[in-house]
């Protein structure tokens, strides 16, 4: 009598991760289906920033697909790249947006500075993005207690000068710091990236007049390290 009712439990167990197995592999062949061609042709920003949003979801709840991850993948995008977003981010070790968003290879152009602050090599590689490659969504990631927005509010509070070359980071977010004195590091990684947010929209000649076009659209976001939720902030 056990025997059969261990029998019983186990071909029920079975039939249960058949199931969990079958629907995991659709959802996957689901993300790993889209053709590059098509995927650059018709992904505009709303759509762009669903998928962002939807990986990150995934990510949270810690059931990530890894998707568009596999050999098939990687020999597709040999000769071509198709990415439907830009992300700007922090060189943190903790903030990879493939991993925080759960995107595969070839969907996301990731440019990432201490900071998540631009220069001429940073716009000149977001510009070759949406000029060349079509992408028309670019995405600034600040996040949680970010050692550059740590860095410039004890140097500015000190009224001092950073070390070396971390004195060029220090200087590009000293008006953030100054715009939220008397508030938290929050306050200031929110308004540093809105200032990179505006910075690009109106960077001459090329990324200016395609958000006046409505060609590129550009919006911040601010990922929680605790939580590992990405929040958008508002956008053109």
């Amino acid at each position: 009598m056990k025997v059969k009712q261990l029998s019983l439990i186990f071909g029920l167990a079975l039939g249960v991760l058949a199931g969990c197995a079958g629907t995991r592999t659709e959802s996957i062949a689901t993300l790993t289906a889209s053709p590059q061609v098509q995927e650059a042709a018709t992904v505009i920003p709303a759509e762009g920033i669903r998928r962002l949003v939807e990986g990150n979801t995934r990510f949270v709840s810690g059931y990530t697909l890894h998707p568009r991850q596999n050999p098939s993948r990687r020999t597709d995008l040999a000769t071509s790249q198709y990415p439907f977003a830009v992300i700007l981010g922090c060189a943190d070790s903790r903030t990879g947006p493939e991993i925080l968003f759960d995107q595969g290879l070839g969907d996301l152009f990731v440019v990432r500075e201490a900071g998540n602050v631009v220069d001429n090599h940073t716009i000149g590689s977001i510009e070759y993005a949406v000029e060349h490659l079509h992408v028309p969504l670019i995405v600034v990631m600040g996040h949680e207690r970010c050692g550059a927005i740590a860095a410039a509010r004890d140097t500015v509070a000190a009224k001092g000068q950073a070390e070396g070359h971390i004195e060029s980071l220090v200087a590009a977010i000293r008006s953030a710091v100054e715009a939220t004195a008397g508030q938290d590091a929050e306050a200031t990684c929110k308004a540093n990236v809105r200032n990179v947010v505006l910075a690009l929209r109106t960077c001459e000649p090329l990324l200016r007049r395609m958000v006046d076009e409505d060609r590129v659209k550009v919006v911040g976001a601010y990922y929680d390290l605790d939580t590992g939720a990405v929040t958008f902030m508002e956008g053109k």
